[in-house]
């Protein structure tokens, strides 16, 4: 039983008796199953075939009769554990650790170094205009601009706060950006943070500044309901540590935003979140509301999370600077779980100096995180970024072609790739003109997609009441794709494959180290294998708009309203992805900021009405 039953799939043959059972005694209205085996068909040798088929081996007759007793033993273990009832907060007894065994980490801390004082003259004058007359221009202002305003008393915390919580009221109704304001709290905070700047208590470049956070962060006194039917009146009582944090900034916490249903898409139990730069199209996610509220103007900054693609992909939809950490930087403490080993907290900001901003406050170890690592984020406004080794991924900047008998669907396809590869092409010219000399470089051949099902099989942990109750038919989403899908899937899934896909990946770390130690930085498109190989190996990226589509760009692939297809098009951003080494996201924050003052595409906002 030892040396064959324990890759035999157990779970999968745990699942086959509890569906054998069921059959016979469904379960109504998505009760809770009953964690006993009394409650479970027979294991059979049928069932061990069935299984077996799954695994890919093979077990003859005599080696099925003696397993049987073992399995059945092995189920109650199953059992047991399932009737402690273990909440999504705890994480497993192991911590996943991309850093390798000789990277030694910067631990010292340093002062914060942020940009020259800007211009606030003209948002000065809009201040004085009176913030009730919902100006854009303080509206889409950077934080570091809000800032300035804050700490000389151009403006007050009092009345930023207003005009945000009145722009997330006015735009929500098309946008489904809000799943909760936290209006209450945030005035009384606003009002606090103006009075302790008056007394000369500035706290630093958030404080006052007003923010929203993805709705996967526990704050006290508000529902945190994770996106997801079912959930929706969910509280917990207390708060996750980045809101302590940036509480601690000072910074005013105006509304839980949207994301999609356990953190997947932009399709939540009460809206799709749209687009700003085009409403009949979604925000993308799951950071969706995040992006889609920094995007129109409606917060200073807002946290999201990204586990495979939730800051970097809405980011670009929404055309908003975005700071996907090094896993281990930011604390999860408080937030939903779906993969212990890959979940992460980051800024989506307006400007790339704002995400650096953000993140300085909310890094670092809390002593319940046990992933965290003691490394310093030591902003640098002023870094010297001529001193990096700047690489490319040459393939992804190549002219894309077309395969030999392509359907007209494909053609279509490759006319929207020409079209946005020019933009690529135009931001390797642009770094060429500031003096990088790029190296060309390429992410390792390595197939990093058949470690993704880690991912599966830990949120499928993480929500396994979820689908063992039933209680998944309450999500909106049920196509093939969606999670309650993706989770029966991935019980078929077997711990020895899971621990073999975890060592596979402390071989995808290796290969990625020797990448690194080519280059400091690596420009690429923000799409493509990187996000996998970055994702899994937890190097950080940060996410930068590079320009709009223009009226001649082709139309998108589909223009149904809402239509997961419908994306791109005319009038809509396009992006561009700096990866950086582990624990490097000081100074890729640093040559991203460099970029960005150059072509200052983050100065463009969407047209709203």
């Amino acid at each position: 039983m030892v040396g064959l039953g324990q890759t035999l799939l157990p779970g999968v043959l745990f699942t086959l008796a509890t569906q054998a059972k069921a059959q016979s005694s469904p379960i109504v209205g998505g009760g809770e199953l009953k964690a006993t085996t009394d409650d479970m068909a027979k294991i059979t040798p049928q069932m061990i075939d069935a299984a077996a088929v799954i695994a890919g081996i093979s077990v003859t007759d005599e080696q099925k009769k003696t397993m049987l007793e073992g399995l059945e033993q092995l189920r109650k273990s199953f059992v047991a554990i399932r009737d402690l009832k273990i909440p999504n907060s705890v994480a497993p007894a192991f911590i996943f650790d991309p850093v390798p065994g000789d990277m030694v980490l910067d631990a010292a801390k340093k002062p914060l170094i942020i940009s020259a004082a800007p211009d606030v003259t003209a948002l000065s004058v809009a201040a004085s205009a009176g913030i009730a007359g919902d100006s854009d221009a303080l509206a889409f202002a950077s934080v570091r601009e809000l800032a300035e305003l804050i700490k000389t008393r151009k403006v007050t915390s009092v009345d930023l706060t207003k005009m945000y919580l009145g722009r997330l009221k006015k735009y929500d109704p098309q946008l489904h950006f809000v799943i909760t304001l936290t209006e209450e709290r945030a005035m009384e905070r606003a009002a606090a943070a103006d009075k302790e700047i008056v007394a000369g208590n500035y706290r630093g470049p958030l404080h006052g500044i007003p923010w929203g956070g993805k709705d996967l962060l526990a704050v006290k006194g508000y529902r945190t309901t994770w996106g997801a039917g079912g959930f929706e009146d969910q509280k917990f009582d207390y708060d996750a540590t980045v809101v302590t944090r940036l509480d601690e900034a000072g910074a005013i916490l105006v509304a839980k935003l949207s994301m999609g249903a356990l953190a997947q898409g932009d399709l939540w139990f009460g809206a799709r979140t749209r687009n700003p730069w085009n409403k009949r199209q979604g925000s993308s996610g799951s950071s969706a509301g995040s992006a889609s509220a920094v995007a129109a103007g409606c917060v200073g900054f807002a946290l999201g999370t990204e586990t495979l693609g939730s800051i970097s992909s809405p980011s670009t939809r929404c055309g908003c600077s975005g700071l996907r950490p090094t896993f281990g930087f930011v604390p999860r403490t408080g937030a939903m779980a779906l993969s212990w080993t890959m979940d992460k907290i980051g800024p989506i900001c307006r400007a790339v100096e704002d995400c650096a901003l953000v993140l300085s406050a909310i890094y670092g170890p809390d002593g319940h995180d046990l992933s965290v690592q003691p490394a310093a984020f030591n902003w640098d406004a002023n870094f010297n970024w001529k001193t990096l080794r700047v690489g490319y991924i040459k393939s992804a900047f190549d002219a894309p072609t077309l395969p030999a008998g392509a359907t007209e669907a494909q053609k279509r396809n490759l006319e929207r790739r020409i079209y946005d590869a020019k933009y690529a092409t135009a931001s390797l010219d642009e770094l060429r003109n500031m003096g990088v000399k790029l190296i060309p470089v390429e992410i390792p051949d390595f197939p990093f997609g058949a470690i993704v099902p880690v991912l599966e099989a830990e949120a499928a942990a993480a929500f396994d009441d979820l689908t063992r109750s039933g209680r998944d038919q309450l999500l909106t989403g049920q196509l093939p794709f969606d999670w309650p899908n993706q989770f029966r899937i991935a019980r078929f899934y077997s711990a020895v494959d899971y621990i073999q896909a975890m060592r596979a990946r402390t071989l995808a770390i290796a290969e990625m180290e020797k990448l690194f130690a080519q280059v400091d930085v690596i420009v690429t498109p923000s799409q493509g294998i990187q996000l996998q190989a970055t994702n899994l190996t937890g190097h950080p990226a940060v996410i930068v708009p590079n320009g709009v589509r223009g009226d001649g760009a082709p139309k998108s692939e589909n223009e149904q309203d809402g239509a997961l297809a419908n994306a791109g098009g005319p009038g809509t951003p396009v992006s561009l992805t700096f990866l950086g080494g582990l624990y490097s996201d000081a100074r890729l924050a640093a040559f991203a900021k460099a970029y960005q003052d150059a072509t200052s595409f983050q100065q463009q906002h969407p047209k709203l009405s």
